[in-house]
């Protein structure tokens, strides 16, 4: 009879299939990039398969890799079913997001999570950074992920993200008049950021629509309305970076940090996912 497989090994499969690296997926489950390939070269010994196929540039499945990936999740679900019959009680984690960090991924993001931990409890709030660390500060929330704050130098720094200026294909601005701007309402850093830019190069401009979060901010510029300062992930596929054509001033790459209470348990184990899955979103 052969011997039952090592979750650990089936754990660490999954990671490498969602995050699409190693490094990440060592990440995520606080463990080594050595660690993590091991368990993977384990868990092949034990199909007698190549699971993933390792290129220098990235990670793929293989074709049994691909068909084993579902029957690996059923697995980790089933185990996690099994030993929530015997957890006393759920964990709650608060969590505050960034408008401008959270982005179209929140809802993979959450099931990754969820997945890491189905008996966890998440709680997630959406705002700017500036508000959500001060409710950090107050101990309303148990852990933020935001945009770098003025004035504050601790937190765990994640990725640094990209930013442009975007606006609709069919957009094009008149010239003479002044730059229209979309923005947040404050108070909002790449609201501040973008406006100190644009008046240090000397860019005449004015707001043409103030969204109450970036999905607002996104239909403005969907909708032809003007430009606006955001990381390309929030904009739908065919918005342009306007830029370059209009000669308006870089804007910098903007670094997202986590801020934590949590330092052990099952929550971190949750935050170590998160926190690796937003890596893989940004760098990506």
């Amino acid at each position: 009879m052969k011997p039952p497989l090592d979750l650990d090994s089936v754990q660490a499969f999954v990671r490498i299939a969602d995050l699409g690296s190693f490094t990440r997926a060592a990440e995520s489950m606080r463990t080594t990039q050595a660690a993590v390939s091991l368990k993977l070269k384990r868990l092949e010994e034990r199909l007698d398969c190549r699971l993933v196929e390792r290129t220098p540039r990235h990670v793929e499945l293989s074709a049994r890799g691909a068909a084993f990936l579902d029957h690996a999740r059923e697995l980790l679900e089933v185990h996690d079913r099994a030993l929530s019959a015997f957890v006393p009680a759920r964990e709650r984690l608060t969590i505050g997001i960034s408008d401008h960090v959270a982005g179209p991924e929140l809802p993979a993001l959450i099931a990754r999570m969820n997945a890491q931990d189905p008996q966890l409890v998440i709680e997630i709030r959406i705002g700017t950074s500036s508000e959500l660390l001060q409710s950090f500060d107050r101990r309303e929330l148990d852990t933020v992920i935001v945009r770098l704050h003025a004035g504050r130098s601790d937190g765990e720094h994640l990725a640094d993200e990209k930013f442009g200026w975007f606006a609709a294909p069919a957009w094009q601005h008149r010239p003479g008049e002044p730059l229209p701007v979309a923005t947040m309402a404050e108070p909002c850093g790449v609201r501040v950021m973008a406006g100190q830019l644009l008046d240090a190069a000397g860019v005449p401009w004015t707001e043409i629509f103030v969204g109450g979060g970036v999905t607002a901010v996104v239909a403005a510029v969907t909708a032809g309305l003007g430009v606006a300062a955001l990381a390309p992930r929030m904009l739908p596929f065919g918005a342009v970076d306007v830029g370059p054509r209009l000669g308006l001033p870089d804007l910098p790459r903007l670094p997202i940090l986590l801020h934590t209470r949590i330092r052990d348990g099952r929550p971190r184990d949750a935050l170590a996912a998160l926190s690796a899955a937003f890596r893989s979103v940004v760098r990506s």
